[in-house]
């Protein structure tokens, strides 16, 4: 190009025309260095609604997962022998009124008679409830006998596998101490270890729901839906369903759903993904649900609509006021309770530090137990146990805060651990057992005890059943009338010549007693640690 085009031409065109090594430029292949999602315009939400899942999945967990380690025995043998020290050599103590008793009873029966499809108590059916953790007693029944430990071994092992999966589950995603200190944590809360471990069915569904929500996370955790997970989720599910009904449906599907909401870029399930998810449900259901409803045709409207849906919004028994569960979280929690301002700081820091140990898992966690305990307290009907499927979830993120802050290397927390340790150990071998014999009926007078031996003696019980009596003597004949039903009560007494009547209130006896009419005495009576005995027979001249 001659000289006077070049003077033609702009500063911006002039410089276009001088080649690059001309300039002294060094191209480099490098690309620039890409700005952070806070001033990068086209990552920020465009609307209202969108800022909740930006601040969720970018800001609040937005962490990586831990690196993979390998792995060590020593934490998990740990972890595996101080919960087994914790549950198994102290399963053998006299059985709790009225659901141990309840609970130990109607499997007994159903073995007793071969009984697979109906549950029965006193030889009535019994439709509260699934027969899978009956099914469950039933085979340890089958292979150690009628003990009370053995009943109890089924709620032991579904406590410990559910401590084992936290620990599998929280060192996967959180780092081998995190898990530790979860595991180690969610040993030594009263909330699981101490009320999961008795004869209730609680124990069971925290295993099948703390299975489901685990392996569903795994299954929506990348781009695409792993079946293998799904289906995993689906049968724990469906065994939750088989334990203690829809329950376990709701404690997975709203939070599963409200997290997938507000990460946005994690598998999607589809229709396909629903439908195999119902079909298995459905397949490890629907075999027993009709052959129930074959069985006892009573058996849906009593199960599915009074016990699903009335006990939540008309209920009928167990009335507690909404902040119920406020207390059981405290005690439950203990000694982690105390760490809970701290822990609250660390789900809300700023510093980068924190904001990298808090992994997507651990905001699903978190969701997952917040709706269990908001399910629940919004529920009519509430006992302290049922809450149990949202301690597994609550350990875990407890062990997150802990591995990864200074209170998890205080010599205070150590040695706070090891004093706690030491207490429930003695707590478990020696105070519940104690207190489980003093308030046992079967601790008293051996007289008594004959008489209920005895089947040609009628056995009445008033106004509530005393079921562990009927375990421990091996009857299924016991007859129960209710207070208002006094009258049955005085009638059914006055077709024998002498009746046992077990009274499970403090009162029941003094008003029994003053109903009575002339042709029945009592002869004899006692207090039998949780209710009063007495003998009830015929006057002379009645005979």
């Amino acid at each position: 190009m001659s000289l006077p085009e070049l003077a033609k031409l702009s500063p911006r065109e002039l410089d276009n025309t001088i080649p690059t090594r001309e300039r002294g430029i060094v191209e480099c292949n490098t690309p620039p260095r890409s700005q952070p999602e806070w001033r990068d315009e086209s990552l920020l939400p465009r609307s209202v609604f969108g800022w909740v899942p930006f601040w969720w999945s970018r800001v609040l967990f937005g962490g990586k997962p831990a690196r993979p380690e390998t792995w060590t025995w020593r934490p998990f043998l740990i972890v595996l022998l101080f919960s087994g020290a914790l549950l198994y050599p102290c399963l053998s103590f006299y059985l709790f009124e009225p659901d141990e008793g309840r609970y130990a009873q109607i499997p007994r029966e159903m073995l007793e008679r071969g009984e697979w499809i109906v549950p029965t108590l006193q030889n009535e059916p019994y439709l509260d409830k699934p027969p899978l953790f009956y099914w469950l007693v039933m085979l340890s029944y089958k292979i150690f006998g009628y003990h009370d430990w053995t009943a109890r071994l089924v709620p032991a092992l579904a406590v410990q596998a559910t401590i084992l999966l936290c620990y599998f589950f929280a060192r996967r995603y959180f780092g081998a101490r995190a898990a530790f200190c979860g595991a180690l944590a969610l040993t030594l809360m009263p909330g699981l270890v101490g009320m999961g471990r008795l004869l209730v069915l609680d124990g069971l569904l925290a295993l099948w729901v703390t299975c489901s929500l685990l392996a569903a996370y795994l299954a929506v955790e990348t781009s695409g839906l792993h079946r293998g997970w799904w289906l995993l989720a689906a049968l724990a599910c469906g065994l939750g369903v088989l334990t203690k009904g829809p329950i376990a449906v709701i404690l997975l599907v709203p939070p599963l759903w409200l997290y997938r909401m507000l990460t946005q870029n994690r598998a999607a399930i589809g229709w396909r993904g629903w439908f195999w998810f119902a079909a298995v449900v459905l397949a490890v259901n629907a075999p027993w649900y009709v052959a129930a409803t074959v069985t006892a045709p009573n058996f849906a409207w009593h199960f599915l609509w009074e016990h699903n849906v009335l006990r939540f919004f008309e209920p009928f028994d167990h009335v507690r006021p909404i902040w119920f569960y406020g207390p059981i979280l405290i005690a439950g929690l203990f000694p982690l309770v105390l760490l809970s301002w701290p822990f609250l700081k660390f789900l809300f820091s700023a510093r980068s530090e924190d904001a990298d140990k808090r992994h997507p898992a651990l905001g699903y966690l978190l969701l997952a137990a917040c709706w269990c305990v908001l399910f629940f307290s919004l529920s009519g009907c509430k006992l302290p146990t049922y809450i149990l499927p949202a301690f597994p979830p609550l350990a875990m993120a407890f062990g997150v805060f802990l591995a990864h802050s200074t209170w998890g290397h205080s010599r205070a927390v150590r040695l706070g651990a090891i004093g706690c340790g030491m207490l429930f150990l003695l707590v478990h071998w020696l105070v519940i057992p104690a207190v489980a014999w003093a308030r046992s009926p079967m601790n008293q007078p051996e007289r008594f005890t004959t008489m209920l031996l005895d089947r040609s003696i009628a056995v009445v019980c008033f106004p509530r059943n005393t079921d562990s009596i009927a375990f421990y003597v091996g009857r299924d004949d016991f007859q129960t009338y209710r207070s208002k039903d006094y009258p049955l009560a005085i009638a059914e007494l006055a077709k024998h010549e002498r009746a046992v009547v077990l009274f499970g209130h403090r009162h029941s006896l003094d008003l029994l007693s003053s109903k009575l009419p002339t042709s029945l005495r009592v002869v004899d009576n006692a207090d039998m640690g949780l209710c009063d005995v007495a003998v009830i027979e015929k006057t002379p001249n009645q005979r």
